[in-house]
This record gives structure tokens, sequence and C-alpha cells, in this order.
């Protein structure tokens, strides 16, 4: 038994597919896997978008890989992805990070806007870390399965009621897998990001009446620089994490811990 208390955050010889990675958090996840010395794969379902980012990577002296496709397209995940693993290899991390946003109430939600968030949101992570987690049993890989959740997962607030049925699923799909794939040396854990300085959040942020309220309850008094997420992705994704399944990693600076 090794006897170095010094932590490894390494990613040297890894393959991570981050789902959604062509801009806001996954972009960020993505850089930071790549700072950590894996081989990267950006995914997005717009062409030019991703060969930007691909290029982009590249000539910073990552290994970069592009994956092309809309997650949300459900029938076309399975034999999306079985070429993926032949061009590239079976990806030891998965990150479902793939997301979007209907702020709606449940009585003022149409069905169509029910099923477009339940299928983006949750339902695509799902066959995504089925596929993923089946690949990496069937070549002895001890991987890594790493969801993107919310401090909705947990909480829930007026007008906005799809998004924490779909981000409370995922905390039941985290814990799900670490358990049925635990035995086969995967883990499954999951980052609940709070209030992000990200695009998806920019009117938000802007507006003159609920910006403030985010940064008023927030303890540390502002809104998370995208960066901040890298730490925490990085970490559950390493050798450091090793012994660390079925957890939620709560990144938000302590807003879901106020009242």
């Amino acid at each position: 038994m090794s006897t170095s208390c010094k932590p490894d955050f390494s990613l040297q010889g890894k393959t991570a597919l981050i789902t959604g990675s062509t801009q806001g958090l996954g972009l960020v996840i993505a850089r930071a896997y790549a700072a950590s010395g894996a081989r990267i794969v950006i995914n997005g379902r717009d062409g030019d978008r991703v060969a930007a980012i691909v290029q982009a990577l590249t000539a910073e002296g990552h290994d970069v890989h592009p994956y092309v496709q809309d997650i949300s397209r459900l029938e076309e995940q399975e034999l999306a992805f079985s070429q993926l693993c032949r061009k590239i290899g079976t990806p030891d991390i998965l990150v479902n990070n793939v997301g979007i946003r209907i702020r709606k109430a449940l009585g003022e939600a149409t069905l169509r806007d029910i099923v477009e968030l339940i299928n983006v949101d949750l339902i695509a992570a799902v066959q995504m870390s089925r596929l993923a987690a089946a690949a990496m049993a069937d070549n002895r890989i001890q991987g890594r399965l790493i969801t993107l959740t919310s401090i909705a997962g947990e909480l829930a607030r007026m007008g906005d009621a799809i998004y924490p049925i779909a981000k409370q699923g995922l905390c039941g799909l985290i814990r799900a897998l670490a358990v049925e794939y635990g035995p086969r040396g995967i883990t499954s854990n999951g980052i609940a990001p709070g209030t992000f300085a990200t695009e998806s959040n920019a009117a938000l942020a802007a507006d003159p009446v609920k910006g403030p309220i985010v940064v008023g309850r927030n303890p540390l008094g502002r809104w998370a620089r995208p960066d901040e997420i890298g730490g925490a992705a990085v970490f559950l994704a390493s050798s450091s994490a090793s012994y660390v399944n079925g957890h939620i990693l709560v990144v938000d600076g302590g807003f879901s811990v106020t009242f």
C-alpha cells in the first residue's frame, strides 16, 4: 500500500466526453480537463461551433476531438456513440452537461415545453450514461460518470416548475448509477452548480430586480465565475476521488444553505 498522501489530480491518459461543451460550464470543464492532461471530446449540435472550439484548443496544444451530435435526439444516440467509440475508443469520463431552461409555472407550461425539457435535461443524460457505462464495463474501464444537476435538484421556486423536476430526476440517476455500476469500478457523482455567470444566466444577472436578489442571498455576495466549476469537475474525474461514489458536490457559495 502506498504511503503517499499527495493528492493526484492528473487526468493524463484519460479521454473525457463532455456533452454540450461549446460554451458555458461545459466548455470550462473541457478546458480544465485538457489542462489536467486529458484528451477531450467536444460535443455540440452546431458543427461549425464545434469545429471552432476544437481548432482553438488544438492550437493551444491540447488533444481534442469533435463529436457533432444533438444529444436530445434520443433515437440517434446509440449509433452515434458507437461510432465515436470506434473512432477514438471508449471514453474514461462522461460529463452529462447538456441542459435547457424553460422558466414557466406548471400551469403555464405546454405539454411540448414539458416533454422538451425532460427529454433534454433528464432522459438524454439517462441514455448517455447507460451507453457510456455499458461500454466502460465491457472494456473493463474504471470510469467516471459525472452529471451536472443544480441546486434546483433539492430546491424549487415559484414560476419555474419543470426544471427542478428534471434536476431532481438527475439526482436519482446519479445514485442509481453509483449502485448499479460501482461493483464494476465505475463511479457516478454529480455537481450541483449555483448561480454562475454564464451565457444562459445573462438575462437574470442583468435583471435590475432579480439580479441583486440573487447576489444578496448568497453568503459570498456575488455570482460564481464560470472557471470556479473546474476544480470540482477535475476532482471527481481524478484518482483522488476513487472512493467517492453517489455524491453530489454543491458548488454554490452557500446559496442553498441560507434562509
